[in-house]
């Protein structure tokens, strides 16, 4: 398994832009505000060739009652229990503060290597400021400025000496990447957690708990996958703070960088006009979709009938895109978590699926010469062959003599005649007719 480093320390001292210099993606959300990293965010990066994972955790704060920072301090001892080395990041501007100190005695009981990190040393006066951090008593420490890099070589020196790269894990092909997406407190997070069977990310009642997108490892009943929990999104109308805007950007980026997208909708609230522009924006970027109906378990006076209306209803309005499973779950008493899990692999592996061009010739072959193209002033139009492009989601040429004529109903006839006889459920798929 790949080594850990965890970053660590109050709120507002640097750790999120340290962690974006590190792994040199603007990753982890940076504001001047205290306390916008909420859960743990993961993220890769190498030193003179030597990989590592990195893990961003919110700020730890002693003494509040505020939900989210008991929910914070949880997180950080989760991410200094998976760590194998600690950075622990402190303010040279501050100084040693009494939260400082409780944090020093929480890592010196964690038993692992701890590197004292004083941020915002950027003159010579500050360096000589940052010799009271030896009061914490973890030792050595380094004099960095995050925002410019200066002083991050020698801690991550330091940081290489102190993990074993012995045990190197041979890294396989990338893993496919479910983003689970939807409106504001749909259950995102807590659909997560259950597949995880852990409080990976913070879940309260508030809407936009949920900030930045969380990459998460799936590994279990051999099955091996990145579950990408992602902020809600809403109207534009609706985003007033900094914040929300560069979170529902990265719930966007997550959605164009994904494989599948689990979109997740609230049982009693239906399929509303937001949940359509997320659908659509993953149809555009030609993404597998599975849509999970979350809170199953809350609506009232169901019957045999319930779902396939509630079905219905969905397909109708997502419609001429129909082609695509529908779960109903519910997070909170896991019913049919696992069997999401087995529909998302499924759209996966269609996405994935390569149809051999011979067998794509004798069966749409048939079907085109059965169900030719409607004549157009007076010409007709021939389609001799076909075959799957090698591009890397499913989109399919067809060589006419005049493609030029063939319209669009035909050529969604075509799909639709290709997903009777193939199975390419949730995969949006493009057809192109071409010169022969």
């Amino acid at each position: 398994m790949r080594n850990i480093v965890a970053i660590v320390g109050r709120p507002n001292v640097g750790k999120s832009t340290f962690f974006n210099r590190l792994t040199q993606r603007r990753q982890a959300i940076v504001d001047s505000v205290s306390g916008v990293t909420r859960d743990r965010h993961y993220g890769h990066t190498d030193w003179n060739g030597h990989e590592f994972s990195v893990i961003d955790t919110g700020g730890y704060i002693v003494g509040s009652d505020d939900i989210f920072e008991g929910e914070i301090r949880k997180q950080v001892y989760l991410a200094i229990e998976e760590a194998n080395a600690i950075v622990f990041v402190v303010d040279v501007e501050s100084g040693v503060t009494s939260m400082d100190m409780e944090v020093a005695q929480i890592l010196r009981k964690s038993k692992k290597p701890v590197h004292v990190m004083v941020n915002k040393v950027d003159n010579s006066m500050r360096y000589a400021d940052a010799v009271e951090f030896y009061s914490l008593g973890l030792g050595e420490y380094f004099t960095v400025a995050a925002i410019s890099g200066s002083g991050t070589g020698e801690l991550l020196d330091a940081v290489v000496e102190s993990l074993d790269f012995s045990v190197d894990e041979e890294e396989g092909g990338e893993l496919p990447r479910f983003a689970v997406v939807g409106r504001p407190n749909a259950g995102k997070s807590s659909f997560i957690n259950v597949l995880l069977g852990e409080e990976r990310n913070i879940v309260t009642d508030i809407a936009g708990t949920t900030r930045d997108s969380i990459d998460s490892h799936y590994n279990r009943y051999g099955n091996e996958f990145t579950l990408v929990d992602t902020a809600g999104l809403r109207k534009k109308t609706k985003v007033s703070e900094d914040l929300e805007f560069y979170s529902v950007m990265r719930s966007i980026r997550a959605i164009e960088n994904c494989d599948v997208c689990m979109i997740m909708l609230d049982a009693k609230r239906g399929i509303e006009q937001q949940d359509l522009n997320i659908f659509h924006l993953a149809e555009k970027n030609r993404k597998g979709i599975i849509v999970l109906v979350n809170k199953w378990d809350l609506v009232e006076g169901k019957d045999s009938n319930t779902p396939k209306n509630f079905e219905a209803m969905v397909r109708s309005k997502t419609a001429p895109f129909t082609d695509f499973p529908i779960v109903f779950i519910s997070a909170l008493t896991k019913q049919r978590v696992f069997k999401a899990v087995e529909e998302a692999l499924e759209v996966y592996k269609n996405r994935t699926a390569k149809i051999p061009t011979s067998k794509l010739n004798e069966i749409m072959l048939e079907v085109v010469q059965n169900s030719p193209p409607p004549a157009l002033k007076g010409k007709f139009m021939k389609i001799k062959y076909c075959m799957q492009l090698p591009t890397y989601t499913p989109q399919f040429a067809f060589f006419a003599n005049l493609p030029q004529y063939i319209k669009e109903p035909y050529r969604r006839f075509i799909e639709n005649q290709m997903r009777e006889r193939f199975d390419l459920s949730g995969v949006p798929i493009s057809i192109y007719f071409r010169k022969k």
